[in-house]
């Protein structure tokens, strides 16, 4: 092989590795215990859940001065309620 193919072959080599290493990196989720999560590169507070033995849960998220409260029973009803205080 001649020296500018070999160049050529060590750079798309050094290129794929390179993108490899970038999209592993966005793909990685926050640690545990942090009270936000990265979404679009900016911090977004993450939701408090809780889920109950029989497979109901309960989430609040807040968005500014409102909260946003989800909620899923065992039987599978879903209801979303939001309210925002004034102050």
């Amino acid at each position: 092989m001649n020296t500018t193919a070999m160049k050529a072959l060590m750079l798309g080599a050094v290129a794929l590795v390179a993108t490899a290493g970038t999209a592993n990196a966005q793909n990685q989720s926050t640690p545990r215990g942090w009270n936000y999560e990265i979404k679009d590169g900016k911090r977004v507070p993450k939701a408090n859940r809780v889920t109950n033995a029989d497979g109901s849960w309960r989430e609040e998220s807040k968005q500014g001065k409102c909260v946003t409260v989800k909620e899923r029973t065992a039987a599978g009803e879903y209801k979303e309620t939001r309210q925002c205080s004034p102050n």
